[in-house]
């Protein structure tokens, strides 16, 4: 029972160290996200562009003072750490004003500070338990399935929306192709008929 409750532990642990959003980010738009951070502190910033457009947004971050800490134009993702030198609102944006007409949806994870120890005893001196050994070698694993899960999620919806769209566009050229062929067919039965009509007109008058 007690492995069971160290074990949503560990979940929770991982859960409350990071902010995980997808949002979407309509053309000649941006979109800010503010964070109250310490001094002292580190985050760290990974984004990606999952849908619209060529993929791409500009990114930029600033620190309470409106000092430029990062600024990236027409990314497709990347990533962002720094160390807080002061306390205060620190600001994450996200610009696609560039874009007259494509609409984007942006993946955004924010991760701030250190990680905390799983136990409250974690750090003493003594050598670990064989649970307390078994629980940090399941948290790590934990961390790495999140992230893969995290990979895979994106991967797929940007591979779908892919085929989606690519869909799409095959469906629209079909159906032009398909109206052209048409018009060509009644263009085709119209000269054929005109040059009937022409060589009965032509019999008739030398009649």
């Amino acid at each position: 029972m007690h492995y069971l409750g160290l074990c949503c532990l560990l979940l929770h642990g991982i859960l409350a160290q990071a902010t995980e959003l997808t949002f979407e980010l309509p053309d000649n738009d941006k979109q800010c996200f503010y964070e109250d951070l310490e001094n002292g502190v580190k985050f760290d910033i990974d984004f990606q562009v999952i849908a619209g457009g060529n993929y791409d947004v500009d990114c930029f971050v600033t620190d309470p003072f409106n000092n430029v800490l990062y600024q990236e134009r027409k990314k497709q993702y990347d990533s962002f750490s720094h160390t807080t030198t002061t306390k205060g609102v620190y600001k994450v944006c996200f610009s696609n004003e560039f874009s007259t007409f494509s609409h984007k949806t942006v993946y955004l994870d924010f991760r701030a500070g250190n990680e905390q120890p799983l136990l409250p005893d974690m750090n003493r001196a003594t050598a670990l338990t064989q649970m307390e050994s078994a629980c940090l070698s399941i948290h790590e694993i934990l961390k790495v399935v999140s992230d893969s899960q995290t990979w895979y999620r994106l991967r797929e919806a940007h591979d779908r929306i892919r085929a989606e769209d690519l869909h799409e566009r095959v469906t629209y050229w079909s159906i032009g192709e398909t109206m052209l062929l048409f018009v060509v067919s009644i263009g085709q039965v119209l000269m054929l008929r005109s040059f009937f009509s022409e060589k009965k007109g032509t019999v008739a008058a030398s009649t």
